[in-house]
């Protein structure tokens, strides 16, 4: 990771050119990056067992897929990473109730606004006599989502506000029911769908003063993309003669019913389950592959060669002295510049190459703790280096570091759930997912921390098995 990330200073990152319309024709394929968690724009249902993202933006994504002859693909991301995605490559276009800002058109291009909605303010429901507009809020605290239009409002337009940025509009209704925040600024839609499903909550008017940028949604394309810009706008033409956005609604209205029909736990038990299933691949196929590395790693450290030990320690240095966020973000944007990796590909690289460098240090530790007189006494016999390390070294080695490697297993589990931000479905994910679609807060979060538990405390347990069969081996 530490040479890639050289030789990718020098090569001098391009960010992704704008896309044409026969270049997507060419591809038969429309990707779109959003972030559903925003109904009614786009959110997730469950239908026939199967999770799929709706809402009125899909609709509008559809009907440009359409008029281009392709199939749209959805890409699931956090608000954040929509735009960066975009630039990567990642994604063709993004639409997510994003606001055309002056800002954001240095870095995209933008087609006409497809939808006008104004700006309003979720309090909770005992303190609606308190808050009239944003002005009540001066001084107070205030929930937004990271990167949004509305985390701009909310700085400029609110008087000494103290703003809490969260990526996930579910996780910021949570805060509110918890009197983390006092009010989550939110387009007026979103708004709407959470105070109808949720008695809770209250929607005020914000009262803010929209620039012309702030009004209204658009999608996004990578920079110099006229041709496709054109295309989209020739759809949201049609799109505003036909007055196809106020069906597009009532579609997502109707199926909005769907998630609130029935919002137990058990009810949403498949996206547990499948979130388990992405849990545990990742962990064990990175615990594999870390192993492999870390044991060439750990020689790497201990060879005699000043050079292959000096590449061994600055790797494990450098791996260990940055965020694993970090290291999954760069090896999915970063290296997604040149190569295009699947977002659970990504998850796994980034894990397996941080976890290497953790098991690199284990095993150096473990055989560094062999008394050395072992050694010369195998020597002596007539054993091998090679013989020495791998019968007499490496056996009582393991033995030494089996519980830190255990430590390092269970913590695995629990530290690949950083994955969710590139759209990975782990448990993670599908909790905020299951959060979206019952517009509960607390019960998901709870079923996940069971599930978690019931996973460490399993694999504990049969660590310790092996760990009392190598002692009396």
């Amino acid at each position: 990771m530490v040479m890639l990330t050289f030789f990718m200073i020098q090569q001098q990152p391009v960010l992704a050119a704008g896309q044409t319309v026969s270049q997507v024709q060419a591809k038969k394929t429309l990707v779109l990056g959003t972030s559903p968690d925003y109904a009614p724009y786009e959110f997730l249902v469950n239908k026939n067992g199967k999770n799929k993202i709706v809402g009125m933006d899909i609709q509008v994504a559809q009907k440009l897929a359409d008029d281009l002859g392709v199939k749209l693909v959805v890409k699931s991301m956090d608000f954040d990473a929509l735009l960066v995605g975009l630039e990567t490559g990642k994604v063709d276009m993004v639409i997510s109730a994003m606001s055309p800002t002056d800002e954001r058109s240095k870095s995209v291009d933008f087609s006409d606004v497809y939808y006008l909605g104004g700006q309003s303010i979720l309090v909770n429901k005992a303190d609606a006599k308190i808050y009239h507009s944003k002005n009540s809020f001066n001084g107070k605290k205030v929930g937004v989502q990271t990167g949004s239009l509305q985390q701009t409002l909310a700085k400029k337009q609110i008087k000494d506000a103290q703003i809490t940025g969260l990526a996930k509009v579910p996780d910021l209704v949570l805060a509110l029911k918890s009197h983390k925040i006092d009010g989550i600024v939110a387009e007026e839609p979103v708004a709407t769908a959470y105070a109808s499903n949720d008695p809770e909550l209250v929607q005020i008017n914000g009262k803010f003063d929209l620039g012309a940028d702030m009004q209204g949604s658009a999608i996004a394309f990578p920079k110099d993309s006229p041709t496709l810009v054109a295309a989209a706008n020739k759809s949201i033409g049609q799109i505003k003669k036909q007055k196809l956005i106020p069906q597009y609604l009532k579609n997502a209205g109707q199926l909005m019913k769907v998630n609130t029909h029935n919002t137990s736990m058990w009810h949403y038990w498949s996206y547990f389950a499948k979130g388990i299933g992405y849990t545990l691949f990742i962990t064990i196929v990175s615990i594999a592959i870390g192993i492999l590395i870390g044991v060439l790693l750990a020689f790497g450290r201990l060879a005699k060669n000043k050079l292959v030990r000096a590449l061994a320690v600055m790797y494990i240095e450098f791996v260990r002295g940055t965020p694993l966020m970090i290291q999954i973000m760069f090896v999915y944007f970063g290296i997604g510049l040149w190569v295009n990796i699947p977002a659970l590909l990504a998850g796994v690289i980034a894990v397996s190459l941080n976890s290497a460098a953790y098991v690199a240090e284990i095993i150096r530790s473990g055989i560094n703790a062999i008394d050395a007189g072992q050694t010369e006494a195998s020597r002596s016999l007539g054993l091998s280096q090679r013989d020495t390390m791998r019968y007499i070294v490496l056996p009582q080695a393991l033995k030494n570091i089996w519980p830190a490697l255990g430590n390092e297993f269970i913590s695995l589990i629990k530290e690949s759930s950083i994955v969710s931000i590139i759209g990975v479905t782990d448990l993670i994910y599908q909790l905020k997912v299951v959060q979206s679609a019952t517009y509960k807060g607390v019960a998901p979060i709870f079923v996940a921390m069971v599930i978690y538990f019931i996973m460490t405390f399993s694999l504990s347990k049969l660590l310790n098995y092996v760990e009392r069969k190598m002692q009396h081996a």
